[in-house]
């Protein structure tokens, strides 16, 4: 099953208020594995970075000022999304910036029925615990060191695998065929290859180790298993 891992970087908390999207990153995956196509893309908001929001992502107003505006890209983000199910973290935040962006362009906005919601299934998996993006990775092992502020592509790339983890983990995407004695591994990309398993190898004892290991053996002093034996 396709699906796209996604995340957003804003102006702010509001769409409704004004605040916009600045950035998008996202991260397809099949059957649970990363194929290793992506889109990523930032975006002129049309107005001014708050100081608050250019701590948490690094974007600036001059770096930004050449970008593209949403409404230019939109096509081929559409394209690369197409109808698979999307996966965010809060995604109530995300669809709201993106559908937000959409209805700006005169489009419908994405479903809702598409949203799964990883920070709802990290609550139902893990009840009491933290649920934030960092403490996710921390439970999982998930290395994050290379996330100094936040970043959509990067951040969409961790929730790839914390995704993974809170639906079953990499073991899901292993399959055995007992009947006709093979074993497939369902891939990202191309045909499934099975191939036959080896034949086992005979392993024996050469001659001259067997007369090795009875010189050994006699060499031992009072061996447990002679008590043993004399006991019986």
């Amino acid at each position: 099953m396709r699906e796209i891992v996604f995340d957003t970087e804003t102006t702010g908390l509001n769409p409704a208020g004004g605040d916009r999207m600045v950035e998008i990153g996202c991260i397809e995956i099949v059957n649970r594995v990363e194929t290793g196509r992506t889109f990523h893309a930032y975006f002129n908001p049309e107005r001014d970075m708050p100081f608050e929001a250019q701590e948490v992502h690094g974007l600036s107003n001059l770096f930004l000022s050449d970008k593209p505006r949403f409404a230019e890209t939109v096509e081929a983000l559409l394209e690369f999304l197409g109808d698979a199910p999307l996966v965010a973290h809060n995604a109530g935040f995300d669809f709201g910036f993106l559908n937000y962006e959409l209805e700006r362009c005169g489009l419908p906005g994405v479903s809702m029925n598409r949203m799964i919601d990883t920070l709802a299934l990290a609550r139902q998996k893990h009840p009491g615990a933290k649920h934030s993006l960092d403490a996710l990775c921390m439970r999982f092992g998930i290395d994050r060191s290379h996330r100094v502020k936040h970043g959509a592509l990067l951040d969409a790339q961790l929730l790839a695998q914390v995704y993974v983890e809170l639906t079953g983990g990499r073991q899901i995407g292993l399959g055995l065929v007992a009947e006709t004695g093979t074993v497939s591994v369902p891939q990202s990309a191309g045909p499934i290859i099975a191939r036959e398993p080896r034949p086992p190898r005979p392993h024996a004892a050469l001659a001259e180790e067997l007369e090795r290991h009875r010189a050994f053996i006699a060499k031992l002093v009072n061996p447990l298993w002679e008590r043993f034996a004399a006991a019986q």
